[in-house]
């Protein structure tokens, strides 16, 4: 078969508009809907004037600025570089420009005056979702994972960590110091890089401290990050967060695959799901305007407070029990009995675990339970009941929790051999 002709000098012999080359359904023109339709009002809640100033040269408008930061998050283009390289050369960005260029400082400095406020963006956006009936939110399921900061572990430290790490900035400073004063060389009229570097390190670490020192609960900081935490995540421990989102279903129409819009989402320091499920269903319910039918959560959401308000706000919840496998087990905590006039437990093959101390576990008060060390090895449900010296329950004394708390104690704990002596000398 013949072979098309490449001329790359080709030219239009009636030129398009700009319009014309993006294509009606282009996820481009969605972003430029939205910024083209804010009003008045938005722009101020937004905190950006249209108007400009009168003296300079002239600006980027902000709805090309605004258009482009939208669109990139919508495609998960978030680099400021990235971003000024699209504008050059992607067509979408070209069309949401006006076919003109702002480089990465004008987009980033945008994007940091205006970052908090850009929230109003997402609540319009769902919303606007939501009324055009795009979305079933007849259903939500909302889940939580860890994210990395732009921050690395090393730099996380407790108070004795910078005391050492002042101590070595301080030595660093010194032995610069007195290179610098070496020589007949004349001072410079700065401060050289490396000193300067060490001084800002300096007062980096001053400034931790102090936080430390003001802040109730915070015991390491992280140098880069403040607000980060160390978390658990599946690339191992990180300096971050945990993310929070809520999701809903997008409708399907025309045959056509569906998807998911985000209704919620929060970045939190504390590192369990326990506590943010109220507080991320409230945030979906404000940003969608509307009460979701069934909400879907996993174990990590379940507690009894949590159900106490869902019934509150008559919110239908569907989530496993926290400890739905452990139920499972016929030497469960649940199945442990209590007996008021023996002030005992009784386990399920008939034995008692006589009361011991009363002790501190994670900051509760609790009573200890423990049964005969000679009887539970002699038990047929040694090794499936408990694999230690012998099995003990406690019973937390806050009377909000009514839970208990199963603790198997193993002979070499040295912290427990006053409770293992006692339970000998029965």
């Amino acid at each position: 078969m013949p072979v098309r002709e490449l001329n790359r000098q080709q030219t239009w012999l009636l030129p398009p508009t700009l319009d014309e080359l993006v294509p009606d359904d282009h996820p481009a023109r969605f972003a430029g809907t939205i910024v083209d339709s804010l009003d008045q009002v938005m722009w101020e809640k937004l905190g950006i004037s249209l108007d400009g100033e009168l003296l300079g040269a002239p600006a980027y408008h902000p709805r090309a600025l605004l258009g482009v930061w939208l669109y990139g998050f919508m495609t998960s283009t978030r680099s400021s570089r990235k971003l000024e390289a699209a504008c050059r050369d992607q067509m979408p960005y070209l069309w949401l420009t006006g076919w003109q260029h702002p480089d990465h400082n004008t987009l980033w400095r945008f994007y940091k005056e205006h970052r908090a406020e850009m929230r109003h963006l997402f609540k319009l956006t769902v919303r606007t979702a939501v009324n055009m009936d795009l979305v079933d939110i007849a259903v939500q399921a909302v889940d939580g994972t860890k994210i990395q900061a732009n921050a690395a572990r090393e730099r996380t430290y407790n108070a004795k960590g910078l005391q050492q790490l002042l101590k070595r900035t301080d030595m660093v400073i010194k032995e610069l110091e007195k290179q610098n004063e070496a020589g007949d060389d004349p001072p410079p009229v700065h401060l050289p890089e490396k000193l300067r570097q060490a001084q800002f390190l300096r007062a980096e670490v001053k400034a931790a401290m102090v936080r430390l020192t003001e802040e109730d609960g915070l015991k390491r900081v992280n140098l880069t990050d403040g607000d980060s935490k160390l978390v658990r995540s599946r690339q191992g421990i990180v300096a971050g967060y945990n993310l929070e989102a809520v999701v809903s279903p997008l409708k399907v129409t025309d045959n056509k695959k569906t998807g998911l819009i985000m209704t919620g989402v929060e970045a939190v320091q504390e590192p369990e799901d326990h506590n943010q499920l109220i507080p991320m269903l409230e945030q979906s319910e404000e940003t969608t305007g509307k009460l979701v039918d069934m909400t879907l959560a996993d174990a990590g959401y379940h507690s009894g407070a949590n159900l106490a308000v869902c019934e509150q706000r008559k919110q239908m919840i569907g989530m496993p029990e926290s400890q739905e496998h452990r139920l499972k087990n016929p030497y469960h905590k649940d199945r442990f009995s209590y007996d008021a006039s023996a002030e005992s437990y009784i386990c399920p093959k008939g034995q008692f675990l006589k009361f011991i101390e009363t002790r501190s576990l994670t900051k509760k008060k609790v009573r200890v339970y423990g049964g005969l060390g000679t009887v539970c090895r002699q038990c047929s449900a040694f090794g499936i009941c408990t694999k230690n010296r012998y099995r003990g329950v406690s019973y937390l004394l806050d009377l909000m929790m009514l839970t208990y708390a199963v603790i198997g104690y193993g002979w070499r704990q040295t912290k427990l051999k006053h409770s293992i002596s006692v339970v000998r000398n029965w």
